[in-house]
């Protein structure tokens, strides 16, 4: 069993700004990142622990002041009823929507859970927008043609 904490601060959020109020393509916080303390001589020690990555983005967004995130997973859109009859696939909806799509259980815990817990964590913070898409519907999706999108 190894610890999962709630990630409290991304410890290159200034160096990752920098570069993208640059122009630079980042790609931070995949995986979640390596978990770290603070000794008592103030250097960084890794320990033993699996930082959520869905939940480290959403901190890293929110520490650099984006204004949209965007999470890439396996499926195009985010559904309710997945894999029923019923399955229907969300293209814009609002954070009441999707908070109530949450508590009535339609995202797994080990599936698409986190990512929304993610998103509604960042719209909560001063975000402006949430995409959820596949890395092929990417593109599309940042032209508001594709994905799901989830709005303040």
């Amino acid at each position: 069993m190894v610890a999962s904490p709630q990630p409290v601060r991304i410890v290159e959020a200034d160096a990752i700004k920098a570069l993208t109020q640059k122009g630079f393509v980042v790609i931070g916080a995949g995986g979640g990142g390596i978990p770290v303390v603070r000794t008592e001589q103030g250097d960084y020690q890794s320990v033993d622990a699996v930082i959520d990555k869905d939940l480290s983005t959403a901190l890293l967004a929110r520490e650099i002041r984006a204004d949209v995130l965007v999470i890439t997973t396996g499926v195009e859109k985010v559904c309710i009823n997945f894999g029923k009859p019923n399955q229907q696939a969300l293209e814009t909806v609002n954070v009441a929507q999707m908070t109530r799509y949450m508590e009535e259980g339609h995202f797994p815990a080990g599936s698409m859970l986190p990512k929304i817990v993610a998103s509604l964590a960042f719209l909560h913070h001063g975000g402006t927008r949430v995409i959820i898409t596949s890395p092929d519907c990417l593109p599309a999706a940042l032209r508001g043609e594709n994905g799901t999108h989830i709005v303040a």
